[in-house]
């Protein structure tokens, strides 16, 4: 069975497209389970919506949330929709989002870092003059944040966990031992991680996270899902065939999607 669990809509500012279309995508792509999670609101912020082209507004969520609930419904009994949420993670601000999260009966949270040190992660200026040291704690900086939100218990998943390489691909060479630190918390917490095919969409030009991470997350026990971050309908299950053939060939016997926030274990 096929599912995808990573996808955007109009409501976000930068996708396109209503929910349906990408429902409607996924039937025609013979998958079985589709996973709606467009960008959270910044709850943490005084503002409706202080970032327009990234988030959608506060007073949009529960809109957003019965949406997908109708949705759930029109489609039982030909392909389960799930109502899920990408998160953005800040440690000040955990509470507040929890307690918003609390009030709907999500099937899954993505905890995604898309902003470090106050920059966003694809801000290809954060790089411009940084010295070896200076790279190194940039990266470290990042994972520590992974880390943070691994243990928050807020999340079935961890989403795009080495996107960062996206407009700058060198991060990858960037030398640390807190990567392998970082996924050995992942599966500690018992936290998915996501085969996010939209890197290549970006300058990298392929999958977060890379096969050397999905690597060392397997010998650390960390369990993998799938999602294509879709901003269009068009890129639904985007690379699923090559991502599960890849998966294999590492050493993967499984994958996972979740349910009522309880794991649903597919073979692979």
């Amino acid at each position: 069975m096929k599912f995808d669990l990573h996808t955007h809509h109009y409501r976000c500012g930068h996708a396109q497209g209503e929910i349906r279309e990408y429902i409607e995508a996924a039937r025609q792509a013979g998958f079985s389970v589709i996973g709606i999670s467009d960008h959270s609101p910044y709850f943490g912020s005084k503002e409706d919506k202080p970032q327009p082209a990234i988030a959608m507004g506060q007073s949009e969520f529960p809109s957003y949330v019965a949406e997908v609930l109708q949705l759930k419904e029109e489609y039982a009994g030909k392909i389960d929709v799930l109502l899920g949420v990408e998160s953005d993670f800040f440690p000040e601000h955990a509470k507040v989002y929890h307690k918003q999260y609390a009030k709907y009966p999500f099937d899954y949270i993505i905890g995604s870092v898309h902003l470090s040190g106050g920059t966003s992660i694809f801000n290809r200026n954060r790089w411009k003059g940084l010295n070896d040291v200076q790279q190194i704690e940039q990266k470290e900086e990042y994972y520590r944040l992974i880390q943070e939100s691994a243990r928050s218990g807020m999340f079935q998943i961890l989403g795009h966990i080495d996107a960062m390489k996206g407009f700058y691909p060198a991060f990858s060479a960037i030398p640390t031992s807190k990567v392998n630190e970082t996924l050995k918390v992942i599966g500690e917490q018992g936290v998915a991680i996501e085969i996010n095919t939209s890197g290549k969409t970006k300058d990298v030009g392929g999958w977060y996270p890379s096969d050397e991470m999905l690597e060392r997350a397997l010998f650390y026990g960390v369990e993998v899902t799938f999602g294509s971050d879709s901003h269009i309908p068009q890129r639904i299950g985007d690379d699923w065939d090559l991502v599960s053939s890849r998966l294999k060939e590492i050493g993967f016997k499984q994958w996972v999607y979740f349910k009522n926030k309880e794991k649903q274990v597919v073979p692979l």
